[in-house]
């Protein structure tokens, strides 16, 4: 019985992911391929785990009742204040227009994210965490839709 909820659990998240489904029916890996130099790769890959180690971040001071640094975590590694740091405008050129425009929804649902934080301070616990978690949610469906989509090369 495990086995087979395990099995359903696993169709309807590959459903969801047409990327994933195409490969799960050995269909191969349908994400669009982004060429870039090696050096770019390098540098969109160290982005992409920094960006994880933010998420983890930030959920750590969630966790601990620490709301103002998660909202500046954040706003500095995730936020559009972070957008330089990350070196994005001399990336953005490299990438398809759509990637681009998911790495941009990623930085203005991070930049929500620390406002939606700190407003929700003033809110019923219910209502200031499902409001979290929605914004964190926008946040987190950004890199899936980027990593369901694409693969660097």
């Amino acid at each position: 019985m495990r086995v087979v909820m395990a099995g359903v659990v696993v169709g309807l998240f590959l459903g969801f992911n047409p990327a994933l489904a195409a490969a799960a029916e050995g269909g191969g890996d349908k994400r669009l391929v982004v060429n870039l130099p090696p050096m770019m790769r390098d540098h969109m890959l160290a982005n992409m785990r920094d960006h994880l180690k933010a998420l983890d971040d930030i959920l750590a001071a969630l966790a601990r009742g620490d709301a103002e640094a998660a909202a500046d975590l954040a706003e500095s590694r995730l936020g559009m204040s972070s957008m330089d740091a990350h070196g994005a405008a001399h990336m953005a050129p490299m990438m398809p227009v759509l990637m681009q425009e998911v790495g941009v929804a990623l930085h203005h649902a991070a930049s929500r994210f620390a406002v939606t934080v700190r407003e929700a301070e003033t809110d019923p616990p219910d209502k200031g965490a499902r409001r979290i978690y929605g914004a964190l949610r926008e946040m987190t469906a950004a890199c899936e839709g980027c990593h369901a989509s694409f693969r660097l090369r």
